[in-house]
């Protein structure tokens, strides 16, 4: 080394010195909280994490469940060390149901920089009215609660909820398995419930069965009879996902229909089996993992299900259905699925840079031990899951009250 290389060398480190001293006491601290073990810095002490979720109206319970789930997943990523040493801090945008809401709250957390992760907004509407900003503005989002479309030729864009055409598939098997031989559609007639019949009735007719036809309802509807006397010779009514979901299970029991009734995850939500009662008895659904309210011991649960429910409970009780006592958690495990694939990525590409967490999250993997959900998280084409996740459930009532039950075969 020349004297003169030295003496730059030496300059430059006083120089890096002086700065540091001169640096005020907070600026000291954030720096030092934005360093992590592993050596690589977020550059920043704070990454925040914007939820966008129905927190009001009809489906509050839904967006609370996310808010739960990304609180207890967020505290305890906090714990371990945070994301390149900053520390998540959660911000809430309620969307009441109304898509508008959803766009604004889109468009605030696209322009702010201090935002890595975006969840939500909910419901396949919803997002695909804020999506286009999302990725204008490399804004890395994930999707807890979008069941329909494609996420392949999105790229800032992932799906942490099994999509429709995987509960297809996996209830199409079933019914086929059962000597189901045709199938119907009952649904809103929105972007969901198009998605969903053109699903349905493209798995089943490959499958070999009937199709008997798509009913699209409407919000205004008393009663869904006139939908389900239309469908009364199918072997299957597929319900919707959303809370119209329970007036046709409930139509489907007034009517005497002999069919099985089916669905996807939306239907594990116990307000289908509070607004339904009884007639909610049998009723199958394709979901991801969900051993709950089972008969069967906790000690069965896969580990990193069993912590966050728990600690989920501990923290914000349970949901008990006032009319048929049905239990749910306070929880959405797949939208703290979120946050963990996100610092597993951030990790990995030792950035907090867009591009690069996009990019890892493409290639990481997550055993189904230690993930909130239960599911393994392996993406392919921006979805988190794979068929493999998708279990067949069965509501079921007896004298202890009301379970869910995996049928396996």
């Amino acid at each position: 080394m020349t004297v003169n290389a030295g003496r730059k060398i030496t300059a430059l480190l006083g120089a890096a010195l002086l700065l540091t001293a001169c640096a005020s006491k907070e600026e000291r601290a954030g720096v030092a909280q934005a360093s992590s073990g592993d050596g690589w810095s977020a550059g920043r002490p704070v990454v925040k994490v914007g939820l966008i979720g129905p927190m009001t109206g009809a489906l509050a319970v839904v967006g609370i469940a996310q808010e739960n789930s990304v609180k207890v997943e967020i505290d305890r990523l906090n714990a371990a060390g945070g994301v390149g040493g900053a520390k998540y801090e959660l911000v809430v945008r309620d969307t009441a149901l109304d898509p508008a809401k959803a766009v604004q709250a889109a468009n605030e957390f696209a322009g702010d920089e201090s935002v890595g992760l975006v969840i939500g907004p909910a419901l396949s509407a919803f997002y695909n009215a804020a999506k286009g900003t999302l990725e204008s503005s490399k804004k890395v989002n994930c999707q807890p609660l979008v069941a329909t479309g494609d996420f392949s030729g999105l790229a800032y864009g992932f799906r942490a909820q099994d999509p429709v055409s995987l509960d297809v598939a996996k209830m199409v098997a079933h019914l086929k398995a059962e000597g189901v031989t045709s199938i119907g559609v009952v649904y809103e007639g929105d972007d969901a419930g198009k998605g969903t019949a053109d699903e349905v009735k493209k798995q089943a007719e490959a499958a070999g069965l009937t199709w008997k036809g798509f009913e699209a309802t409407r919000a205004d509807d008393q009663s869904h009879r006139p939908y389900i006397d239309k469908l009364k010779d199918a072997g299957a009514i597929w319900i919707s996902n959303s809370s119209g979901g329970a007036k046709t299970m409930a139509a489907a029991s007034e009517a005497g229909y002999k069919g099985l009734i089916v669905g996807g995850s939306g239907a594990r939500n116990i307000s289908f089996v509070e607004a339904a009662g009884d007639a909610a008895d049998g009723t199958l659904f394709s979901a991801t993992y969900y051993p709950y309210p089972s008969r069967d011991s906790r000690d069965t649960w896969k580990p990193g299900f069993r912590q966050h429910i728990e600690e989920t409970e501990k923290r914000f009780g349970k949901n008990a259905g006032p009319k048929t006592g049905a239990e749910s958690p306070k929880a959405a495990e797949i939208a703290a699925d979120c946050v963990l694939a996100y610092t597993r990525a951030a990790e990995k590409a030792k950035s907090l840079d867009p591009d690069a967490v996009a990019a890892a999250l493409d290639t990481i993997e997550i055993s189904d031990q230690e993930t909130p959900s239960g599911n393994s998280i392996s993406p392919d084409k921006h979805e988190f899951f794979g068929l493999d996740d998708i279990h067949i459930y069965q509501w079921k009532k007896d004298d202890k009250g009301w379970s869910t039950v995996e049928i396996t075969r």
